[in-house]
């Protein structure tokens, strides 16, 4: 056996039914993930079918939205409190329940009770932050690559997910395949019993998860970590510069340069496939490097490739590659961030604290989403877009350097930084 494939046992020896919870969780990403994302799928069939005009439709994906913001947290502190395990089962329930019921309606009202509200508290309950903060919980060895593999599973949504899904829509109809799906999901939540019990926990993990204490007690030792507060404004831009701006505007931004629409969203479906690469890449270098160092050159990078972006008129070669380099900068900050969320904030409040981290990326994702609509419709072009994107990411790469690296805190809860 050569050296890689007996590196890889070994690590897979290390911990196997943890790398089985890593593999089910990247399957459970994907069809949420697809399950989220079926809306803009259906949007069309769903105007032809059912006479709902487009402005009612993408004012539910808002309402998802905020859901899913307000969610977040609560589910990450009950995920601090009572494990993965129950948190996992009622998502996959909520989210399955959700697409299924979906299959029946016929009333406007139906899609903002069934698919909106239920549907969100799902996704708001089992999104990366909570996907990261269950693998925290059984990895201590290897956690930054498991997070990568882990969370990755978002991006493998889009990328194998929704083909699939759209194909089903082609052959059997939008109902037969929503409840299909449905059912799909719920099918996962024993599954997700079965696979994360309680002794699936690291003893570490399972030593600081019991130290517990009050909702305003975790928020107050959360708000006095300076580390806290450099990542939380870095993850607000975050979200500006990936879900605001490119996710909502590259398409449009493409044929606006003269791509027709076939190829503008297959770079988006490239760039997809370059995200779950860069997930495991920074998942696998979190393990080895100095991760403030390995965040800020995210950023940093990120902030370069949209100097590639704005030049990709007339040049498609540009746009993917644009693409690629974009994908590899764009959710491989998910990884990075877990693991120092892990030493310098704590594993007891990890749920908490990413849930926080990540409703601060979804105001960011607004705030990026409202202003590209704003800067185009005020100079007929995105070169003011992404020009403030360049700058906000170099400030966030910044702010990630000043964060000081203390490897081997595992379960701290004290600030990092001077």
């Amino acid at each position: 056996m050569s050296d890689g494939s007996s590196s890889i046992v070994n690590v897979y020896r290390a911990n196997p039914r943890g790398w089985i919870i890593v593999v089910f969780i990247f399957a459970a990403l994907s069809a949420v993930f697809s399950a989220r994302a079926a809306l803009g799928l259906i949007m069309p069939t769903w105007e032809q079918d059912l006479g709902w005009d487009r402005t009612f439709l993408s004012g539910g994906g808002s309402l998802v939205l905020v859901f899913m913001t307000l969610i977040s947290p609560l589910a990450g502190n009950l995920l601090d409190r009572v494990g993965p395990r129950p948190v996992v089962c009622a998502a996959l329930i909520c989210v399955g329940a959700s697409i299924a019921s979906t299959s029946l309606m016929t009333e406007p009202w139906q899609f903002i009770v069934l698919f909106c509200i239920v549907g969100g508290l799902g996704y708001g309950s089992l999104a990366a932050p909570q996907a990261s903060a269950a693998v925290a919980q059984i990895f201590e060895d290897y956690r930054g690559l498991a997070t990568g593999i882990a969370t990755s599973g978002a991006s493998g949504g889009l990328l194998l997910g929704m083909p699939l899904l759209a194909l089903a829509v082609e052959w059997v109809g939008w109902r037969v395949s929503f409840a299909g799906f449905g059912l799909i999901i719920i099918a996962l939540a024993p599954i997700a019993w079965f696979l994360m019990t309680p002794a699936s926990r690291t003893s570490a993990s399972t030593d600081t998860i019991a130290t517990g204490g009050s909702l305003p007690d975790r928020l107050r030792l959360i708000a006095r970590n300076s580390t806290f507060w450099l990542l939380l404004t870095g993850f607000v831009i975050c979200g500006f510069t990936t879900s605001g701006v490119i996710e909502v505007h590259l398409i449009p931004y493409a044929i606006s340069c003269g791509y027709p629409r076939f190829e503008s969203a297959a770079a988006l479906g490239v760039l997809s496939g370059a995200n779950m690469a860069g997930m495991i890449l920074a998942g696998f270098l979190a393990d080895r490097v100095h991760r403030p160092l390995l965040m800020g050159a995210i950023y940093f990078f990120r902030a370069l490739s949209f100097l590639i972006l704005m030049q990709i008129t007339g040049n498609p070669e540009l746009l993917f590659l644009f693409a690629i380099v974009f994908g590899i900068f764009d959710y491989s900050t998910m990884p990075v961030l877990a693991s120092i969320v892990s030493t310098h904030v704590g594993v007891r409040v990890m749920g908490l604290t990413l849930g926080l981290l990540f409703a601060g990326h979804s105001a960011g994702a607004a705030a990026g989403a409202f202003m590209g609509g704003y800067f185009f419709d005020n100079f007929q072009s995105y070169d003011w877009v992404w020009i403030v994107s360049i700058a906000l990411a170099l400030v966030a790469a910044v702010l990630s350097w000043l964060i000081r690296e203390t490897p081997g805190s595992e379960g701290a809860a004290t600030p990092a930084t001077a």
